[in-house]
Protein backbone atom coordinates (compact mmCIF):
# COMPACT_ATOMS: atom_id res chain seq x y z
CA UNK A 1 0.00 0.00 0.00
CA UNK A 2 1.16 3.42 -0.96
CA UNK A 3 0.02 6.92 -0.30
CA UNK A 4 -0.45 8.76 -3.53
CA UNK A 5 -2.34 11.52 -5.58
CA UNK A 6 -4.63 10.91 -7.72
CA UNK A 7 -2.72 11.56 -10.25
CA UNK A 8 0.58 9.68 -9.19
CA UNK A 9 -2.24 6.53 -9.00
CA UNK A 10 -3.04 7.48 -12.90
CA UNK A 11 0.48 7.31 -13.49
CA UNK A 12 1.33 4.00 -11.60
CA UNK A 13 -1.64 2.41 -13.14
CA UNK A 14 -0.59 3.24 -16.66
CA UNK A 15 2.87 2.58 -15.74
CA UNK A 16 1.65 -0.74 -14.59
CA UNK A 17 -0.52 -1.23 -18.00
CA UNK A 18 2.80 -0.38 -20.35
CA UNK A 19 4.97 -2.82 -18.59
CA UNK A 20 1.99 -5.72 -18.71
CA UNK A 21 1.17 -5.62 -22.02
CA UNK A 22 3.31 -4.50 -24.76
CA UNK A 23 0.56 -3.65 -26.77
CA UNK A 24 -0.19 -0.90 -25.04
CA UNK A 25 0.78 2.32 -26.19
CA UNK A 26 0.21 6.50 -24.96
CA UNK A 27 -0.21 8.84 -27.12
CA UNK A 28 -1.44 12.74 -26.78
CA UNK A 29 -0.18 16.77 -26.78
CA UNK A 30 3.05 17.01 -24.71
CA UNK A 31 2.88 13.76 -22.41
CA UNK A 32 6.09 12.58 -23.84
CA UNK A 33 9.14 14.25 -22.83
CA UNK A 34 7.09 16.79 -20.42
CA UNK A 35 4.57 14.62 -18.79
CA UNK A 36 1.74 15.90 -20.08
CA UNK A 37 0.31 19.70 -18.47
CA UNK A 38 -0.57 17.85 -15.33
CA UNK A 39 2.51 15.30 -15.53
CA UNK A 40 0.09 12.60 -15.30
CA UNK A 41 2.79 11.11 -17.74
CA UNK A 42 5.59 12.03 -16.35
CA UNK A 43 8.83 9.85 -16.88
CA UNK A 44 7.16 7.40 -18.68
CA UNK A 45 8.69 8.17 -22.10
CA UNK A 46 12.17 7.85 -20.51
CA UNK A 47 10.82 4.57 -18.82
CA UNK A 48 9.36 3.11 -21.72
CA UNK A 49 10.86 5.26 -24.80
CA UNK A 50 9.31 7.38 -27.30
CA UNK A 51 7.66 4.09 -29.52
CA UNK A 52 5.29 3.52 -26.53
CA UNK A 53 4.30 6.95 -25.20
CA UNK A 54 4.18 9.70 -27.87
CA UNK A 55 4.17 13.06 -28.33
CA UNK A 56 1.57 14.07 -31.43
CA UNK A 57 1.07 16.59 -32.69
CA UNK A 58 -1.51 19.32 -31.84
CA UNK A 59 -4.63 17.78 -33.45
CA UNK A 60 -7.43 15.72 -31.46
CA UNK A 61 -9.31 14.43 -34.71
CA UNK A 62 -4.95 13.24 -35.46
CA UNK A 63 -4.64 11.19 -32.24
CA UNK A 64 -8.41 9.66 -31.70
CA UNK A 65 -7.72 8.81 -35.61
CA UNK A 66 -4.41 7.20 -35.39
CA UNK A 67 -6.21 5.48 -32.12
CA UNK A 68 -8.77 3.51 -34.51
CA UNK A 69 -5.54 2.22 -37.06
CA UNK A 70 -3.55 1.17 -34.20
CA UNK A 71 -6.79 -0.59 -32.91
CA UNK A 72 -7.42 -1.85 -36.02
CA UNK A 73 -3.69 -3.60 -35.94
CA UNK A 74 -3.78 -4.82 -32.15
CA UNK A 75 -3.07 -2.52 -30.56
CA UNK A 76 -4.42 -0.99 -26.97
CA UNK A 77 -3.75 3.10 -27.28
CA UNK A 78 -4.60 5.25 -24.90
CA UNK A 79 -5.30 8.93 -25.74
CA UNK A 80 -4.86 11.82 -23.44
CA UNK A 81 -6.61 15.29 -24.30
CA UNK A 82 -4.83 17.71 -22.46
CA UNK A 83 -8.14 19.41 -21.08
CA UNK A 84 -12.14 18.73 -20.95
CA UNK A 85 -13.11 21.52 -23.59
CA UNK A 86 -10.35 20.06 -26.45
CA UNK A 87 -12.26 16.57 -26.83
CA UNK A 88 -14.61 18.50 -29.33
CA UNK A 89 -12.19 18.57 -32.36
CA UNK A 90 -12.08 15.25 -31.94
CA UNK A 91 -15.75 14.77 -31.17
CA UNK A 92 -16.56 13.22 -35.08
CA UNK A 93 -13.99 10.45 -34.33
CA UNK A 94 -15.14 9.14 -31.01
CA UNK A 95 -18.63 9.43 -31.53
CA UNK A 96 -18.48 8.16 -35.33
CA UNK A 97 -15.87 6.06 -35.36
CA UNK A 98 -14.37 4.55 -32.17
CA UNK A 99 -17.64 4.03 -30.95
CA UNK A 100 -19.48 2.46 -33.89
CA UNK A 101 -16.75 0.32 -35.15
CA UNK A 102 -17.76 -2.82 -33.54
CA UNK A 103 -20.99 -2.64 -34.23
CA UNK A 104 -20.26 -1.67 -37.74
CA UNK A 105 -18.30 -4.72 -38.14
CA UNK A 106 -20.58 -7.42 -36.86
CA UNK A 107 -18.11 -7.55 -33.52
CA UNK A 108 -15.23 -8.43 -35.62
CA UNK A 109 -13.50 -5.43 -34.50
CA UNK A 110 -12.52 -3.98 -31.26
CA UNK A 111 -11.92 -0.56 -30.21
CA UNK A 112 -9.78 -0.95 -26.96
CA UNK A 113 -8.98 2.33 -27.06
CA UNK A 114 -8.88 4.36 -23.53
CA UNK A 115 -9.96 8.00 -23.77
CA UNK A 116 -8.29 9.84 -21.33
CA UNK A 117 -9.95 13.45 -20.55
CA UNK A 118 -8.98 15.87 -17.27
CA UNK A 119 -12.25 17.71 -16.60
CA UNK A 120 -14.21 20.14 -14.35
CA UNK A 121 -13.71 23.16 -12.65
CA UNK A 122 -12.04 24.86 -9.24
CA UNK A 123 -8.68 25.42 -10.79
CA UNK A 124 -9.42 29.19 -11.67
CA UNK A 125 -8.72 28.35 -15.61
CA UNK A 126 -9.71 30.32 -18.36
CA UNK A 127 -12.42 28.86 -21.51
CA UNK A 128 -12.14 25.78 -22.80
CA UNK A 129 -9.96 24.53 -19.84
CA UNK A 130 -13.19 24.13 -17.26
CA UNK A 131 -15.98 21.78 -19.44
CA UNK A 132 -18.06 18.86 -17.93
CA UNK A 133 -18.68 17.24 -21.63
CA UNK A 134 -19.77 13.72 -19.77
CA UNK A 135 -23.46 13.77 -20.72
CA UNK A 136 -22.28 14.37 -24.96
CA UNK A 137 -20.18 10.83 -24.41
CA UNK A 138 -22.74 8.93 -21.52
CA UNK A 139 -25.61 9.63 -24.75
CA UNK A 140 -23.36 7.41 -27.21
CA UNK A 141 -24.47 4.43 -27.66
CA UNK A 142 -20.76 2.07 -28.12
CA UNK A 143 -18.71 3.87 -25.47
CA UNK A 144 -17.99 3.59 -21.47
CA UNK A 145 -17.96 6.51 -19.73
CA UNK A 146 -16.07 6.18 -16.46
CA UNK A 147 -15.17 8.97 -14.19
CA UNK A 148 -12.60 8.57 -10.92
CA UNK A 149 -12.92 10.36 -7.74
CA UNK A 150 -10.63 9.06 -5.32
CA UNK A 151 -6.46 7.50 -5.91
CA UNK A 152 -7.67 4.45 -5.15
CA UNK A 153 -10.32 4.28 -8.25
CA UNK A 154 -7.79 6.29 -10.24
CA UNK A 155 -5.45 3.13 -10.31
CA UNK A 156 -7.89 0.10 -10.68
CA UNK A 157 -9.86 1.81 -12.93
CA UNK A 158 -7.66 3.04 -15.39
CA UNK A 159 -5.82 -0.64 -15.30
CA UNK A 160 -9.95 -1.57 -16.58
CA UNK A 161 -9.81 0.97 -18.66
CA UNK A 162 -7.11 0.02 -20.29
CA UNK A 163 -8.13 -3.75 -20.35
CA UNK A 164 -11.15 -3.34 -21.42
CA UNK A 165 -11.78 -4.54 -24.90
CA UNK A 166 -14.53 -1.37 -25.41
CA UNK A 167 -13.79 2.10 -26.06
CA UNK A 168 -13.26 3.91 -22.71
CA UNK A 169 -13.83 7.54 -21.87
CA UNK A 170 -12.19 8.00 -18.59
CA UNK A 171 -12.72 11.42 -16.87
CA UNK A 172 -10.06 12.50 -14.46
CA UNK A 173 -11.09 15.39 -11.83
CA UNK A 174 -8.15 17.92 -12.63
CA UNK A 175 -8.97 19.60 -8.85
CA UNK A 176 -8.76 16.64 -7.38
CA UNK A 177 -5.52 15.54 -8.75
CA UNK A 178 -3.17 16.79 -5.60
CA UNK A 179 -5.80 14.81 -2.86
CA UNK A 180 -3.64 12.32 -1.62
CA UNK A 181 -4.85 8.21 -0.34
CA UNK A 182 -3.98 5.05 0.17
CA UNK A 183 -3.10 3.15 -3.26
CA UNK A 184 -3.30 -1.39 -3.03
CA UNK A 185 -2.11 -1.50 -6.96
CA UNK A 186 -4.56 -4.61 -7.08
CA UNK A 187 -7.02 -5.23 -10.14
CA UNK A 188 -8.32 -8.48 -9.41
CA UNK A 189 -10.15 -8.00 -6.36
CA UNK A 190 -11.29 -4.28 -7.26
CA UNK A 191 -14.84 -3.72 -7.74
CA UNK A 192 -15.92 -3.88 -11.60
CA UNK A 193 -15.64 -0.80 -13.87
CA UNK A 194 -19.50 -0.48 -14.41
CA UNK A 195 -20.02 -0.76 -10.45
CA UNK A 196 -21.27 2.31 -8.53
CA UNK A 197 -19.66 2.89 -4.67
CA UNK A 198 -21.08 3.57 -1.51
CA UNK A 199 -18.76 6.23 -0.15
CA UNK A 200 -20.47 6.64 2.87
CA UNK A 201 -23.40 4.72 4.42
CA UNK A 202 -26.55 6.67 5.87
CA UNK A 203 -30.56 6.52 5.83
CA UNK A 204 -32.32 10.07 5.14
CA UNK A 205 -31.06 11.22 2.20
CA UNK A 206 -29.01 9.41 -1.02
CA UNK A 207 -26.88 11.86 -2.15
CA UNK A 208 -25.28 10.81 -5.36
CA UNK A 209 -22.22 12.40 -7.45
CA UNK A 210 -19.12 11.70 -9.17
CA UNK A 211 -15.29 12.77 -9.88
CA UNK A 212 -14.52 15.51 -8.55
CA UNK A 213 -18.20 16.67 -6.34
CA UNK A 214 -17.41 13.40 -4.63
CA UNK A 215 -15.41 15.19 -1.65
CA UNK A 216 -17.69 17.96 -1.34
CA UNK A 217 -21.02 15.44 -0.77
CA UNK A 218 -18.90 13.55 1.63
CA UNK A 219 -18.15 17.19 3.38
CA UNK A 220 -21.66 17.99 3.31
CA UNK A 221 -22.20 14.56 4.75
CA UNK A 222 -20.81 15.24 7.66
CA UNK A 223 -22.19 18.77 8.11
CA UNK A 224 -25.46 17.22 7.81
CA UNK A 225 -24.82 15.22 10.68
CA UNK A 226 -24.90 18.03 13.23
CA UNK A 227 -28.46 18.50 12.24
CA UNK A 228 -29.30 14.76 13.12
CA UNK A 229 -29.58 13.95 9.11
CA UNK A 230 -27.94 10.69 7.77
CA UNK A 231 -26.98 11.42 4.04
CA UNK A 232 -25.20 8.19 1.87
CA UNK A 233 -23.40 9.57 -0.68
CA UNK A 234 -23.47 7.16 -3.81
CA UNK A 235 -20.32 7.40 -5.80
CA UNK A 236 -20.87 6.63 -9.61
CA UNK A 237 -17.71 6.11 -11.13
CA UNK A 238 -19.62 4.67 -14.50
CA UNK A 239 -21.81 7.04 -15.93
CA UNK A 240 -22.36 4.71 -19.15
CA UNK A 241 -23.60 2.04 -18.20
CA UNK A 242 -25.26 3.42 -14.91
CA UNK A 243 -25.00 0.99 -12.01
CA UNK A 244 -28.81 1.10 -11.93
CA UNK A 245 -29.36 -1.60 -8.79
CA UNK A 246 -26.66 -0.06 -6.50
CA UNK A 247 -29.12 3.60 -6.88
CA UNK A 248 -32.12 2.08 -6.17
CA UNK A 249 -31.24 0.25 -3.42
CA UNK A 250 -29.83 2.83 -1.61
CA UNK A 251 -33.13 5.16 -2.72
CA UNK A 252 -35.33 1.95 -1.59
CA UNK A 253 -33.77 2.61 1.75
CA UNK A 254 -33.94 6.33 2.50
CA UNK A 255 -37.16 7.27 0.01
CA UNK A 256 -34.87 10.66 -1.00
CA UNK A 257 -32.69 11.66 -3.92
CA UNK A 258 -30.05 14.56 -4.46
CA UNK A 259 -28.01 14.46 -7.37
CA UNK A 260 -25.17 16.54 -7.99
CA UNK A 261 -22.87 17.53 -11.08
CA UNK A 262 -20.62 20.28 -12.09
CA UNK A 263 -22.13 20.21 -15.97
CA UNK A 264 -24.97 22.24 -16.50
CA UNK A 265 -28.57 21.22 -15.57
CA UNK A 266 -30.82 20.56 -18.76
CA UNK A 267 -30.07 17.09 -20.43
CA UNK A 268 -27.39 15.83 -17.69
CA UNK A 269 -26.70 12.89 -16.16
CA UNK A 270 -28.86 13.98 -13.23
CA UNK A 271 -31.96 14.53 -15.44
CA UNK A 272 -31.45 10.49 -16.11
CA UNK A 273 -31.23 9.28 -12.81
CA UNK A 274 -34.16 11.08 -11.70
CA UNK A 275 -36.33 9.66 -14.74
CA UNK A 276 -34.72 6.26 -14.17
CA UNK A 277 -35.70 6.30 -10.19
CA UNK A 278 -38.77 7.74 -10.51
CA UNK A 279 -39.48 5.02 -12.68
CA UNK A 280 -38.50 2.51 -10.64
CA UNK A 281 -38.58 3.63 -6.88
CA UNK A 282 -41.91 5.58 -7.42
CA UNK A 283 -43.67 3.92 -4.41
CA UNK A 284 -40.37 4.25 -2.07
CA UNK A 285 -39.66 8.20 -2.65
CA UNK A 286 -41.10 10.07 0.26
CA UNK A 287 -40.35 13.70 -1.93
CA UNK A 288 -39.53 14.67 -5.55
CA UNK A 289 -35.74 13.98 -6.49
CA UNK A 290 -33.59 17.29 -7.06
CA UNK A 291 -30.80 18.27 -8.70
CA UNK A 292 -27.62 20.55 -7.59
CA UNK A 293 -25.43 21.33 -11.04
CA UNK A 294 -23.65 24.03 -12.78
CA UNK A 295 -25.57 26.66 -14.40
CA UNK A 296 -27.12 26.41 -17.92
CA UNK A 297 -24.76 28.72 -19.10
CA UNK A 298 -21.02 29.08 -20.88
CA UNK A 299 -18.36 28.25 -17.99
CA UNK A 300 -17.82 31.32 -16.79
CA UNK A 301 -14.72 33.65 -15.97
CA UNK A 302 -12.43 32.04 -13.11
CA UNK A 303 -13.37 35.28 -10.69
CA UNK A 304 -16.76 33.73 -10.69
CA UNK A 305 -16.36 30.12 -10.63
CA UNK A 306 -17.33 29.48 -7.30
CA UNK A 307 -20.87 30.93 -7.81
CA UNK A 308 -21.30 28.09 -10.75
CA UNK A 309 -19.79 25.06 -9.08
CA UNK A 310 -22.15 23.21 -6.61
CA UNK A 311 -20.51 23.84 -3.30
CA UNK A 312 -21.57 21.96 0.34
CA UNK A 313 -23.98 25.23 1.12
CA UNK A 314 -26.25 24.24 -1.88
CA UNK A 315 -26.18 20.44 -1.54
CA UNK A 316 -27.02 21.67 2.02
CA UNK A 317 -30.23 23.43 0.91
CA UNK A 318 -31.07 20.68 -1.49
CA UNK A 319 -31.35 17.75 1.52
CA UNK A 320 -33.32 20.42 3.81
CA UNK A 321 -35.97 20.44 0.73
CA UNK A 322 -36.13 16.92 -0.07
CA UNK A 323 -36.21 16.30 4.08
CA UNK A 324 -39.42 18.83 4.28
CA UNK A 325 -37.28 21.63 5.74
CA UNK A 326 -38.24 25.14 4.46
CA UNK A 327 -35.49 27.15 3.59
Amino acid sequence: MSQLTLAKAITTGLADALEADDRVVLMGEDIGKLGGVFRVTDGLQARFGEDRVMDTPLSEAGIIGTAVGLAYRGYRPVCELQFDGFVFPGFDQVVAQVAKMRYRTHGQVSMPITIRVPFGGGIGSVEHHSESPEAYFAHTPGLKVVACSNPQDAYTMIRQAVASDDPVVFFEPKRRYWSKGDVIPDVEDAPSLDSARVATSGSDVTLVTYGPLVQTALDAARAAEDDGVSIEVVDLRSLAPLDEEALVASVSKTGRLVIAHEAQRFGGIGAEIAAMITQRCFGSLLAPPLRVTGHDIPYPPSELEDHYLPDVDRMLDAVDRVMGVRV
